[in-house]
């Protein structure tokens, strides 16, 4: 081989090698750029930048339910709902045995539906708030329940209708105010809740014929005082 050939192949080596070179110094930056782990190749700068660890965490955290001041209003509105529970359930199983009217017995089963129901919720919706209830009706709706109990026949029915619906009646103002001006999401929701129990009880009550005028109209005097 001439001396002007051997030239020309070590040139050619040389080039050749160089673009191996470069060749593989491309293939290890893409790879870096793509290799599975890699948090700089996966997520860019300035993203990182944003992130703020324990951030998701701290949202769910402060996503609680109940979020929202709890009044004195909220808490006695719970009491209530409980101690209507303590005294119109056993009202309710009354009716199924003391009662002459189907209508009657009929409200009684709404009222053992929906109070079994509404008791549960105040129990469980009290714990969450840290709202102490009673555990026993209060001393006026304990002598209601005596006086069902020592009545039979037209005589329950028409005390039956009278005494729940004045109850439902007076609570049903409560709820409402309740729901127009809690800042609580427990309460909003139970009062909602009471709500459409109450004034489904009303309904069926009334539905039974027996409710006097007299017991409307003194509901609407206790709810609504004439001024001074």
């Amino acid at each position: 081989m001439t001396g002007r050939a051997k030239a020309r192949t070590a040139l050619v080596v040389v080039a050749t090698l160089a673009v191996v070179g470069v060749g593989s110094v491309m293939v290890l930056n893409a790879g870096a750029q793509t290799a599975p782990g890699s948090t700089q190749a996966q997520v860019p700068a300035h993203d990182m930048a944003g992130m703020q660890p324990g951030s998701a965490a701290q949202a769910g955290a402060d996503d609680v339910a109940g979020a929202g001041p709890v009044t004195e209003l909220d808490k006695t509105f719970l009491v209530k709902v409980r101690q209507a529970g303590l005294w119109e359930i056993p009202a309710g199983d009354l009716a199924q045995t003391h009662a002459s009217s189907e209508q009657v017995k009929r409200a009684g089963l709404h009222l053992l539906d929906g109070h079994s129901h509404l008791d549960q919720l105040v129990r469980e919706d009290a714990k969450m708030l840290g709202v102490t209830l009673p555990d026993q009706a209060s001393a006026e709706q304990q002598g209601w329940v005596r006086q069902l109990t020592a009545a039979q026949g037209l005589e329950f029915d028409k005390l039956f209708a009278n005494l729940l619906r004045a109850s439902h009646g007076k609570i049903f103002a409560t709820i409402a105010e309740v729901r127009a001006g809690t800042q609580n999401d427990v309460i909003r929701r139970h009062a909602t809740q009471a709500n459409q129990t109450v004034l489904d009880h009303m309904t069926v009550l009334e539905d039974t014929g027996l409710v006097d005028a007299k017991t409307i109209a003194d509901v609407a005097a206790a709810v609504n005082p004439p001024a001074k």
